[in-house]
């Protein structure tokens, strides 16, 4: 019996060793890896020039050097920034949806991985529904801060109601309609639509989803950018709808 206490003892203490071992590898390679993306992040905004508003014409101006991008890496398809949340990112389009869930801007393997859009999208200003991913960091990058919009004190400054959206060709202004969190779904990333009243009753969907009345209009001529993350566990998501409003 004493060998048999001890033979269990000493199995516990293994299974016990190793979460300790285990845990304490991902901490530190979590730990890395946001290190290494914060550096990118760093080095890939040298690249980007930003105007302050001009208070006469309400906007901001972009002077981005997309061919430096482009040499770190081919994928470089825009920048996003969001105010009131740490989003200014360079955004990077893969040939799926699962590679840069845990590659980052660099192709390195990294479990942050980096932001960027669906490769069903074509970032040419004619997407009805254009998404961009990025997961939820508690450490805010990436997508981490992406959860600020479900703040009232986010909603109420409309400062933040545009995100700006930038390409190679063009400046692109959305505003921001609807913002709510939903158990994982793949109804609010759809990027395909019949016809008009498809897309009419798709749109009217989500601004019903919204726990914020953004005082704007949507119909089936818009197009729309839809910003998602995971949010808490995993099972949840945390979703922004913005319509574009300007071009430049």
């Amino acid at each position: 019996m004493d060998k048999y206490k001890k033979l269990i003892l000493s199995i516990l203490f293994l299974i016990c060793l190793f979460a300790i071992i285990y845990s304490s590898y991902k901490i530190i390679t979590w730990k890395l890896h946001v290190d290494a993306n914060a550096k990118i992040h760093e080095e890939t905004n040298a690249a980007i020039n930003i105007v302050e508003k001009n208070k006469k014409e309400e906007t901001i101006k972009f002077d981005i050097d997309f061919s430096k991008l482009k040499k770190i890496n081919e994928d470089s398809i825009a920048y996003i920034k969001v105010n009131n949340t740490n989003i200014d990112y360079v955004v990077v389009k893969g040939k799926d949806n699962s590679y840069y869930l845990n590659h980052n801007f660099e192709k390195k393997w990294n479990i942050a991985g980096w932001i960027f859009g669906d490769f069903h999208n074509k970032f040419d200003g004619n997407d009805r529904n254009l998404i961009i991913y990025g997961h939820d960091t508690k450490d805010g990058s990436m997508f981490g801060s992406l959860k600020n919009i479900l703040d009232s004190k986010w909603y109420l400054n409309e400062d933040n109601y545009i995100i700006y959206l930038v390409t190679e060709n063009k400046t692109y202004n959305y505003q921001v309609f609807s913002t709510y969190t939903i158990i994982a779904e793949n109804y609010y990333i759809n990027t395909i639509f019949n016809n008009n009243d498809e897309f009419k009753k798709f749109i009217n969907k989500l601004k019903s989803r919204s726990i914020y009345d953004y005082g704007i209009g949507v119909n089936e001529n818009d197009k729309i950018l839809t910003l998602s993350s995971c949010i808490g566990d995993g099972r949840k998501r945390v979703v922004l709808h913005a319509k574009l409003v300007d071009n430049i």
